[in-house]
């Protein structure tokens, strides 16, 4: 298969597997206008703390087994299926103890965080991990027997069940309840909406999805050889404690919102307001995560492949190009594309750039850190994800109490930058890719560049010729991409600025 075809086959899985993901992500910009005209800021911060405590117990709960599951798949000596059932029942039996610890400390834990009043959402909380972390390996089997479309029905099932879940709380529960106040649902959610409501519906969604995998389920068994899930741990828990402060690194920032903000009494309606402003900058985070469900069992499958350190080189170009060009796109119409969040929180919006970027090196650090995963050195994600955790919670420390969510902000864009230089050098060195760094960087400024120009326009010009200007800049920075590539093809620069991959 040659380069072209194989690029082409990762398009294709990158178009499916992102055909759930854009479902998912679309109704979340559907919902974002009801949670942010409907909540406010104080509640759709809390819902953005418990979301952020979700995130890392997911990676926690998971011990890196998705990525496990794709080495030792694919691994001579060791049986696809007893690969997967194996890591069922490890992953089960810690989030059930998990759900456990929730229904028997739950309530003290929501007094001590202030919580008293929701308790429940504890419940919930466990519950839900439990349901997901399961799935998850699952849905990772899907992946690796390339069950593309099988993958994506599922995930587009799980999300209009939590979109539909909240359109119906949101928009006629209360009513109801006013009228039937002793109605089934009086003792789990409250009758007028607050940041339960869409916990409640995640809750439904994930438990509607485990009974959706119940016939696959009961098809590979939760049974495997001591051998195999010994070796599987080996490879999958330093990957885990590699995820953990990567998830960490993500989230942290939330979290600290409760301990440095500006404002102690408003750190909840800050952390709403910067939620909110990264919902809109999502849009990168949406492709990175398209690409990424294709391209890791890509990258494994493809390694006997003549060239494929040239093809990864190549996927990395096309991925910044792309990226730049979301960038350039969402920051042109940003004022536009703002009105989907609720009057209050537009305040944040200076902050979208800078998460669009951050998000853009967080897809590219992806991209260069599979050097540690196919040369079987997982223990070097955990000392580069420490280092961006490290900056992550430097900058949030010292600058939370000044800057409030510009700090945040700043904190994701240091930390990922850095992280990606990293794994880049630590590659280069251990597993050597030959990136056309010149021409990604030439992308990369050349985009920016363009930035400053559109940007740069007299706020005394009538809106309408400013979006006609970024517009024809817009166009500009493609036909820029076609002259990049048409350089670099003529000087073969892929005899290289890396002749190690010899």
């Amino acid at each position: 298969m040659g380069m072209k075809q194989i690029l082409g086959k990762l398009a294709g899985q990158t178009v499916i597997y992102g055909t759930s993901t854009i479902v998912a992500r679309f109704l979340n910009y559907m919902l974002l206008p009801l949670y942010t005209y409907t909540l406010s800021t104080t509640d759709y911060g809390i819902l953005t703390e418990f979301m952020s405590y979700i995130a890392v117990f997911q990676v926690l709960l998971t011990m890196g087994l998705e990525t496990g599951c794709f080495r030792f798949a694919n691994k001579e000596g060791y049986e696809p299926r007893r690969v997967f059932s194996g890591a069922l029942a490890a992953v089960s039996t810690v989030s059930a103890v998990f759900l456990l610890l929730t229904v028997l400390f739950g309530r003290s834990l929501a007094v001590r965080m202030g919580y008293g009043d929701h308790w429940i959402i504890y419940i919930y909380i466990g519950i839900i991990l439990f349901s997901d972390c399961f799935t998850s390996i699952l849905f990772a089997k899907l992946r690796q027997e390339g069950k593309a479309w099988r993958f994506a029905i599922f995930k587009v099932v799980k999300i209009l069940a939590e979109a539909g879940s909240n359109l119906l709380l949101f928009l006629w529960y209360p009513r109801y309840a006013a009228s039937h106040p002793d109605n089934l649902l009086s003792g789990l959610i409250p009758a007028v909406p607050d940041f339960s409501y869409p916990i409640f519906s995640i809750l439904v969604s994930c438990v509607l999805c485990f009974i959706l995998f119940i016939p696959e389920l009961l098809r590979i068994g939760l049974g495997t050889d001591r051998r195999t899930l010994k070796n599987l741990l080996r490879y999958s828990l330093p990957l885990m404690v590699a995820g953990l402060p990567g998830v960490m690194n993500d989230f942290l920032d939330r979290i600290l919102f409760r301990f440095f903000n500006v404002d102690d009494s408003l750190w909840r309606a800050d952390l709403g307001v910067y939620q909110a402003a990264v919902k809109v900058a999502v849009i990168m985070s949406l492709f990175v995560q398209m690409f990424r469900f294709a391209a890791e069992p890509f990258f494994f499958s493809n390694t006997r492949q003549k060239d494929f350190k040239r093809i990864y080189a190549s996927v990395m170009e096309y991925f910044v190009m792309f990226c730049m060009l979301i960038f350039l796109g969402v920051t042109f119409y940003l004022d536009i594309i703002q009105l989907i969040v609720g009057r209050d929180f537009r305040e944040g919006m200076d902050i979208v750039p800078i998460m669009l970027m951050a998000y853009m090196f967080m897809g590219m650090l992806f991209n260069v850190s599979m050097w540690y995963k196919l040369s079987d050195r997982p223990v070097y994600a955990i000392y580069i994800t420490l280092t961006g955790l490290a900056v992550t919670a430097v900058i949030n420390i010292v600058f939370l109490p000044v800057y409030s969510y510009h700090a945040a902000a700043c904190g994701h864009f240091a930390s990922y930058l850095i992280m990606l230089v990293l794994s880049a050098l630590l590659g280069q060195k251990y597993y050597p890719i030959p990136y056309r760094w010149s021409k990604i960087n030439s992308v990369i400024i050349f985009g920016c560049l363009l930035y400053l120009l559109a940007m740069a326009v007299p706020d005394t010009l009538p809106y309408g010729w400013t979006l006609v200007i970024r517009t024809l800049v817009l166009g500009i920075y493609l036909a820029g991409l076609f002259l990049i590539e048409k350089y670099f093809r003529r000087h073969k620069t892929h005899v290289h600025e890396n002749q190690d991959s010899k």
